[in-house]
């Protein structure tokens, strides 16, 4: 039966909420319907205003059900090197990260695993991806298409990396231009994929590779760039170094033209004042990591710095650096981050963030991100009584505030009762 109407408490974002007290910002129905058809949601009110003929009605009761996750920055070939031992960042890359990423040339390893990567997203609750490829065409087409099959929403793109990496994992200026032009004829739009051009970092991209990059950019402004920026202090120097005419680092991404709406950065920690202009003038966007960030010592995202200059930053794991497929494990590391420099994330904002925030961040929310009517139905239902330490603290829970900040702190994906991509299941 095509028809569904999914039946439990629902919570979706209006815009994003200014306090604890905003509570216009958000619709919460304690019992409602959402009526589902071909992939769309086409209501949502009040169960007893929703007229069930003809659809199959799914009882998630007590549960509450939100807009699906939404990952903005990891790393499918990192999947295997989740918890590596490393001092720091260089470190991890270069004993962990590159040699996993040698084995992505097997083309039968990337759909092996882009299927294993895809359920491990769904199981957190995770519903839409922007992801990393390796340097291999066919580690980006084997994603893509598991995505496809799943009718998933999916951001990837081909690592570009010519330089100070194992010969194995390096193209060319000329080969990465071809490859990106020719994955983006074949998957950019197709289904729900869209397509990121993927300069790594400026450490392992020439000029001639940043060149075919800005190129690229320009020859396709309806795609994203995803890159990383200022993740540790040895990262800002080596690619001062290497780039000498460059202001500071992220000056390095402006005179290539990747500085744009619509524009990645992972990390975004160590930032002068400049920097953070040039990248709010550009109307980039700041991708914060915290797993990942605490994992390598790497710094902590000044995020209130950067939304008073007017930018939009966006969340996420950052699998492998990160420690967690989970959204909610993410906020939870986030809020220590935050804390740390006497910032609050109270819960409405904080599943606003992984919710509309970041389809915002992505310029998608009139896709993504929200219960509202015309938006495509990737949900996911939660448990905040999960666990036994869940349940107890539940007990005490004075009403939806509470239960959020339950799930926030101690949420992970057995909290995950079901994940729906597109109006399908997708939880085991």
């Amino acid at each position: 039966m095509e028809r569904k109407i999914i039946r439990a408490r629902l919570l979706s974002f209006l815009r994003e909420p200014q306090s604890p007290e905003d509570t216009e910002s958000f619709r919460y129905i304690a019992d409602g319907g959402l009526v589902i058809e071909h992939g769309k949601i086409l209501a949502m009110d009040d169960f007893d205003r929703i007229d069930p003929r003809g659809a199959e009605i799914i009882d998630h009761r007590p549960h509450l059900v939100m807009p699906g996750f939404i990952d903005t920055h990891l790393h499918f070939p990192q999947t295997q090197v989740i918890a590596s031992w490393a001092a720091e960042l260089l470190d991890w890359l270069n004993d962990y990260t590159f040699p996993e990423e040698t084995r992505y040339a097997d083309p039968a390893l990337c759909a092996s695993m882009a299927a294993r990567f895809l359920d491990r997203l769904t199981d957190h609750g995770t519903t839409t991806a922007v992801a990393y490829a390796s340097v291999h065409a066919s580690s980006a087409e084997a994603l893509f298409a598991e995505a496809l099959k799943r009718n998933m929403r999916l951001i990837t793109g081909k690592v570009l990396m010519d330089r100070n990496a194992p010969e194995a994992l390096c193209d060319t200026a000329q080969s990465g231009y071809d490859e990106s032009k020719a994955l983006i004829a074949r998957w950019h739009g197709k289904g729900r994929l869209g397509y990121a051009i993927t300069p790594r970092f400026a450490i392992t991209s020439t000029p001639a590779q940043m060149e075919a990059a800005q190129a690229l950019a320009l020859e396709h402004p309806e795609c994203h760039i995803q890159t990383h920026l200022s993740e540790n202090h040895a990262e800002i120097a080596l690619s001062c170094q290497l780039y000498p005419e460059a202001a500071d680092y992220t000056d390095i991404y402006a005179r290539y033209g990747l500085l744009r709406a619509g524009s990645l950065l992972g990390h975004a920690i160590h930032l002068s004042d400049r920097e953070i202009g040039a990248l709010a003038e550009a109307g980039a966007t700041p991708v914060f990591c915290p797993t990942s960030n605490l994992y390598l010592g790497s710094g902590l995202f000044d995020d209130a710095r950067l939304r008073a200059a007017g930018l939009v930053n966006a969340i996420a794991t950052d699998i492998g650096g990160g420690t967690s497929y989970s959204m909610l494990t993410t906020l939870a590391e986030g809020y220590k981050v935050l804390q740390l420099q006497g910032q609050r994330l109270h819960p409405y904002r904080a599943f606003h963030w992984i919710t509309r925030g970041n389809a915002v961040a992505l310029g998608l929310e009139r896709q993504i991100g929200t219960l509202e009517v015309g938006s495509e139905a990737d949900l996911v239902v939660l448990d905040a009584r999960a666990t036994p330490a869940m349940a107890l603290r539940m007990e005490r829970a004075r009403g939806l505030m509470d239960e959020l900040f339950t799930l926030q702190v101690m949420g992970d994906d057995r909290a995950v009762v079901q994940t729906y991509v597109a109006g399908l299941a997708a939880k085991g």
